[in-house]
């Protein structure tokens, strides 16, 4: 169980590694989680990915087996925190994949580090926290009636009823509840503060948008934006989908992705 000093965070980290052998110097896609999730929300993506790349997670901050961010939340850190993972897997150049607020510290470190990325994925991300919709709740939520109510009603913000099997929903709900609330609100502050719309347009990186045709966080129309902004990017929305597309949909998604990068090679 690797951990990583980054400077301002100590994140825990993996490395799945198992490409196939005649695969010679397997690319890296490193993959950003974000809020009440851990590295292990991805596992379901792995097995359409494991046998052509080698694949990197973390634990956010705050977030599984990471330690609390320690005031330093922001998404200019977290950028840090990819490029700290990415050098200490002696990894120069790697794919990058981020999921609500890790999109957006994914199109931040494309903005940032071009030269150090082979393709950008956002999946439910937005690029401008101040239209994100439906965060009224979290305050009031944490801070009276602990991360377990914000669990539960963040359940039902992610997924539709019956879109998970009920140890896998129990197993969701749990991990939500177990993340560090001061973290979590930090996140909450430096997302909605973030706003990347005129940086955009000069990224130039292969890129893939997924999204949920049915976030309660992110309307369609924002992620269409999102997509208008980038040059080189193409957009797929997934039908009967909540915030919690990745995981819900991680079969569909992993497909998607797979083929991506295929037709990069």
């Amino acid at each position: 169980m690797p951990d990583l000093n980054t400077g301002a965070h100590r994140l825990h980290y993996e490395i799945i590694d198992q490409t196939a052998p005649w695969v010679e110097a397997p690319e890296t896609i490193i993959f950003h989680h974000g809020v009440g999730a851990n590295w292990r929300c991805w596992q379901g993506w792995m097995p359409a990915l494991l046998d052509r790349y080698r694949l990197a997670a973390f634990d956010l901050p705050g977030h599984g087996q990471s330690q609390p961010g320690d005031g330093a939340i922001t998404i200019q850190a977290m950028v840090s925190d990819v490029i700290a993972l990415a050098d200490r897997i002696d990894c120069a150049r790697f794919h990058l994949v981020g999921e609500s607020v890790g999109g957006t510290v994914a199109l931040q470190t494309a903005i940032e580090h071009p030269g150090r990325l082979l393709s950008l994925t956002v999946s439910n991300g937005a690029h401008m926290g101040g239209t994100i919709q439906n965060l009224d709740f979290w305050h009031e939520l944490i801070e009276g009636e602990g991360m377990a109510a914000w669990s539960d009603r963040m359940m039902t913000h992610r997924f539709f009823d019956g879109a998970l099997a009920e140890p896998v929903s129990a197993w969701y709900r749990a991990q939500q509840a177990s993340a560090d609330p001061a973290t979590v609100l930090a996140l909450l502050k430096t997302l909605v503060g973030t706003d990347q719309s005129q940086q955009l347009p000069d990224v130039v990186l292969p890129t893939l948008l997924m999204h949920p045709d049915s976030s309660p966080f992110i309307p369609v129309p924002i992620m269409a934006d999102l997509h208008a902004l980038l040059p080189n990017a193409r957009l797929r929305i997934f039908p009967h989908a909540r915030h919690g597309l990745p995981f819900s949909h991680a079969g569909e998604c992993s497909a998607t992705l797979r083929a991506f990068l295929d037709e990069l090679l």
